[in-house]
């Protein structure tokens, strides 16, 4: 069964929902082409690099450990 779609669903919805401010980051320039988080600040808030959470993103769950889930989902506020 391939859940990649709703797994980039699921994190796009939820990340956008979050504001720099509300996750004590510094709303850097003016205008945001995204709502909410971008993926360079959840991967910075979940301790990631930006490619590894761009790959979870893209529903690549393969080899996912514990602790960076709970790190994602903390950063995510879930």
């Amino acid at each position: 069964m391939d859940n990649r779609n709703e797994i980039r669903d699921f994190l796009t919805s939820r990340r956008a929902k979050i504001t720099p401010g509300q996750a004590g980051l510094p709303a850097y320039g003016g205008r945001r082409r995204v709502p909410g988080l971008r993926r360079e600040e959840v991967a910075l808030l979940a301790g990631v690099s930006v490619d590894y959470y761009i790959r979870l993103e893209r529903g690549d769950l393969k080899g996912v450990s514990d602790s960076v889930l709970e790190a994602v989902a903390d950063a995510l506020r879930l």
